[in-house]
């Protein structure tokens, strides 16, 4: 199945959250942990605004934590982004 944002937003495919701290402490599923906020573009609309931020599918983006809303598509979760929610671009 493929996903078409419309007007402004975009689909983010989220980096999978690290499981284990830097210092080798495995974090339980339980635990608070902040949500990554970086991701792979796979979808873009075809929105004023979004054409003049210059994205392209593939590119590594950072995110509000807490903006668009969460879909799962065949077993894989993806985050449908406005405008405003994408925050950079990492190159």
């Amino acid at each position: 199945m493929k996903v078409r944002p419309l007007g402004d937003r975009v689909v983010v495919k989220p980096t999978p959250q690290e499981e284990m701290t830097k210092s080798g402490i495995i974090l339980p599923g339980s635990a608070d942990k902040d949500k990554k906020a970086e991701g792979e573009i796979i979808a873009i609309g075809t929105g004023e605004k979004i054409v003049k931020l210059n994205l392209k599918v593939g590119d590594k983006v950072v995110f509000s934590q807490y903006g668009g809303s969460e879909i799962k598509i065949e077993d894989q979760e993806y985050k449908v982004l406005s405008d405003e929610d994408v925050l950079a671009v990492l190159e």
